[in-house]
Order: C-alpha cells, then structure tokens, then sequence
C-alpha cells in the first residue's frame, strides 16, 4: 500500500504532464467506464458504451460493474473487458484501495468516465492523474481530481438519463467528432434465447399466442403501485383479452409471495403462469426476449425488456421520474406517472401515496388496452 501512496504523490506533483498529453494525443487505445450500481442504471449507460465505441473504433472499451449484475452484459459488442467488483474487493476498505490502484496501473487508460462521480469512485482519478482525461460529474469534491467536470444540475430537469449519461462523452470532441447513438442494448445468443422458449412451451406457453410479462410487485415496496389497482387491471386484461398469456415476474422473498397472493386472488386464472421463473440474470434477459409484451411496475426488467426490442407500459412511483427513466428507444416504449394525472400544484397538498394513488386503474387501462389490441 505504500506503493499506492508513494505513485499517487508523484502523479500529483506531474499532473500538468496530463494536460499537455491531450494537445498531443493521436489515438484512444483504452477507456474505462466507471458505471456499478444497478440493473436499470448499468443498461442504459450501454448507450455511451456504443457511442465511445462508434467513436472510437480501435479502443479498448472497459465497463466496471458490481459483480452480481456483470454477466448480463456477456457477449456485448461494444463492450471489450468487463471489470467486476464484489463484497471482498469493497470490503475492507483497503482492500477496495488495492484493486483500484492495480486496475488503473495495469491498464493504464487514456480515459476514465467516471459516472458515479462519488468520493469512493474518485479514487480511480487520483490514481491516474497520469490520464489525459478523467471525466465526470461536477460536484463540490470533484474539481481537483477530473480534468473535466460535466454540470447537469441544470439539464436534469429536460434530459432522461440516457441523455445525461451520453454527456460525459463531450469532453472527447476535443480529439474527434462524437458518433452519438442513444440506443442501449443487451445481446443473447440464439442458444439462449431457444433453451428458454424450449423451457416456457414446456411450462404451457403456446408461442402462437401473444405472451405478456408482468412485473406484478417490487423490490422497494414504495416503488409498488397499489395492489388492488394492480389487480382490478389484470382482471380487465384477463376479461377482454383472453388470447393473452400472463407471466408473473417476480424475485424471490417478499416479491414471490405478493405474486402468489395476487395469483390466488385472480382465482388462479388459466391464462396466468406463475411458475415460469429465471435462475439467472442472462435467464431473466432470455425470459424477456421471448415475450411479446411488458406491463407492470417500472424498475430493472422494464429497461431490460427495451433493451432487448420488446414494447412496453410501466407505472412510474413518485420516487422514479418518467421523464428520467423512460429514455426514447427504437421501439414502443410508454408508461404513467404522478405527472401525467397530477399538476405540481396539486401534488404540494398530496403524501407521496396518494399522489400515486391518483394513477387509478382507469387512467392506466385505457392507455395500455390500446398497445394489448396491437399484439
């Protein structure tokens, strides 16, 4: 660890060296992207992953990912390394200290996109004072660590995070003019895809008829729309569709058992299957890929179904922003929240639960029905 320090003090006293290194670079041969975090978040940030790649062809493009979620992106090909972060490389934090000075050093990157921007992620920047271009977000701690600050406080208000996200790549204009894209993706292979259809067909999913995923519950039950809305919208589904098959999404824990209560409550319809379950992130993805449709709570599988093509309606909670977390794709992506049935003004004399209670099964049915006919 004292080699740690000892580089960090030198790079500090040279770090001008990575300002004049800009003006003379030629070529981007290996640029980390700093992502963790979650599902939802890591998903979209692909999008800058395939914009750095468009842009860059001949770089090495590496993701950093907490290590639960890292397989899903297996196989991308935008994407070069995956670096992977579990319990034992966070915990102690000297240990977190040890990987991150020996990922930068090993590597030594051209650029570091850092979209966490936080002071444990900073450490990456510190470092590789070394690196011409540290990119992140503005903050009060950030300025003496990044070489260019990226101030959204501002543009959040009017740019969905795919947006937000894509920002961090404008620095790099300074070398080449950026090949945008603001699609985010997930890749299968066609194995995967037909072993899962295999499995569903075996469960009783007939593939001549559409087939609907339904994110039933939540993780954070503040996220969860209203049960009894939720219910009193499947039983319309159930009445006026009856080609639709239903597939109850759900983790285990508190999440199965709310799925199994909801499936005991619709009188364990013929139509819904509740046992069709995915042992693995990359399972879940094959789920996804074979179903026609999604419609339920906004959260991680909702942004993974877009990313995989397939069309969809969410409910937004009050704690997710629609403009935020519904990016524009190449397909028929759609949802409601707070915002659409409430002004702000009326939001001000309302809790949280009843302004999410104003999004009653009437407003949500008679947005969905329409995108159900199309199946």
């Amino acid at each position: 660890m004292i080699s740690i320090f000892t580089d960090t003090f030198f790079y500090l006293c040279s770090a001008t060296e990575g300002k004049l290194q800009i003006k003379t670079m030629k070529q981007i041969n290996k640029i980390l992207i700093i992502r963790f975090r979650q599902i939802g978040d890591s998903i979209l940030a692909t999008s800058l992953c395939s914009t750095l790649k468009a842009t860059f062809p001949e770089a090495e493009i590496h993701f950093l990912l907490n290590a639960n979620i890292a397989p899903l992106y297996q196989g991308h090909p935008h994407i070069d390394k995956i670096i992977t972060y579990d319990k034992n490389d966070n915990k102690p934090f000297i240990s977190y200290l040890r990987k991150t000075w020996q990922t930068v050093h090993q590597n030594k990157y051209d650029v570091i996109i850092d979209m966490r921007s936080t002071i444990r992620t900073l450490f990456f920047s510190l470092f590789s004072l070394r690196t011409p271009f540290r990119i992140g977000y503005k903050k009060k701690y950030t300025h003496f660590l990044l070489s260019h600050s990226i101030d959204i406080k501002e543009k959040q208000r009017t740019l969905d995070m795919v947006q937000q996200d894509l920002l961090l790549a404008q620095p790099l204009s300074a070398l080449k003019e950026i090949q945008y894209t603001n699609k985010f993706s997930l890749f299968l292979t066609e194995e995967e895809k037909m072993n899962f259809r295999n499995y569903m067909e075996h469960e009783g999913i007939d593939f001549n008829k559409p087939v609907v995923l339904i994110g039933v519950t939540t993780k954070l039950a503040h996220k969860m729309w209203n049960k009894e809305y939720m219910k009193d919208v499947l039983n319309r589904i159930l009445t006026i569709h009856e080609n639709l098959q239903l597939i109850f999404n759900y983790a285990p824990g508190h999440e199965e058992n709310e799925a199994k209560e909801m499936y005991e409550e619709l009188g364990r319809h013929k139509n819904i299957k509740i046992n069709i379950q995915a042992s693995s992130l990359r399972e879940l993805a094959a789920l996804c890929s074979n179903c026609s449709f999604y419609f339920g709570n906004e959260g991680g599988t909702r942004h993974m179904v877009q990313a995989l093509q397939i069309p969809s309606f969410a409910i937004y909670s009050p704690s997710a922003s629609k403009k935020t977390w519904l990016p524009a794709n190449s397909v028929t992506a759609s949802g409601i929240c707070v915002d659409d049935v409430l002004s702000k003004e009326e939001q001000k004399n309302k809790s949280k639960e009843e302004c999410y209670n104003a999004i009653t099964p009437d407003k949500v049915f008679q947005q969905l029905n329409d995108m159900l006919k199309r199946l």
